[in-house]
């Protein structure tokens, strides 16, 4: 029987748990997804849920009088990350970590969409990205933000400099998506954000492209990444 839980905060409907999905449930996880700004979120006692996810949206973090919810998820992530309760955020997630913790997030002025390596940092040598190493990503964002004070700085870009940071052994943010399952989700992230690539003057080809390339690679080192810091977590 299960016990463990983890709440999912999902902001489009194709920005999904993907490849995490199988590690999460191998782990024992029951897990649900709170659709921002349709559902409530989870509890804000940060006991209530085990593990919470924030996952990416192409909105950004400074729009709360656009979209109120981001207020709440705040508010929410403030409470967690103050308990050390297990959180793990992904492109916007990150960000409203970041934001969360006291940094700036604001317009970076470009565009880093398409499938790449990060770079890691001597620090993420000993932490579960390290299954990532010169492994193509998929970036997909327009904002940065400031390290956290505190935080263990990960990766980087050329474009982007803060890609991924830690803030102890129960919080983990990246900027890219090594969630996405290359093959198999792809087409809907073109689709789903096509005016974006078309403002962007992005061919939609290349990126399909990209996912097939890394397609061999990425998901095996993408579960193999989170299964370690699942198992890492402390309580």
């Amino acid at each position: 029987m299960r016990t463990k839980t983890a709440a999912v905060i999902r902001h489009v409907h194709f920005e999904d748990l993907g490849t995490f999905e199988e590690p999460l449930s191998r782990a024992g996880y029951d897990f649900r997804y709170f659709d921002a700004g349709v559902h409530g979120l989870p509890a804000r006692d940060p006991a209530a849920t085990g593990l919470l996810i924030v996952l990416g949206a192409p909105i950004g973090v400074y729009e709360e009088d656009k979209y109120p919810f981001l207020r709440d998820e705040i508010d929410l992530l403030k409470v967690r990350l103050s308990a050390g309760r297990p959180t793990f955020g992904i492109c916007l997630g990150a960000q409203l970590v970041a934001r969360a913790l006291g940094a700036r997030v604001y317009p970076s002025g470009i565009k880093e969409i398409g499938w790449g390596p990060v770079d890691l940092t001597d620090a993420a040598s000993t932490t579960p990205l390290r299954h990532l190493a010169r492994t193509p990503v998929l970036h997909w964002h327009g904002d940065t933000f400031d390290l956290p004070q505190g935080a263990v700085h990960l990766a980087s870009t050329a474009m982007c400099r803060n890609q991924a940071f830690s803030s102890g052994s129960n919080i983990l943010c990246v900027q890219f998506h090594p969630e996405v399952l290359p093959t198999a989700g792809i087409e809907r992230w073109l689709v789903g954000h096509a005016a974006e690539l078309g403002s962007a003057g992005i061919d939609p080809r290349q990126l399909r492209e990209g996912a097939k390339a890394a397609g061999p690679s990425l998901p095996a080192k993408a579960r193999k990444m989170f299964e370690e810091w699942l198992d890492g977590l402390r309580p």
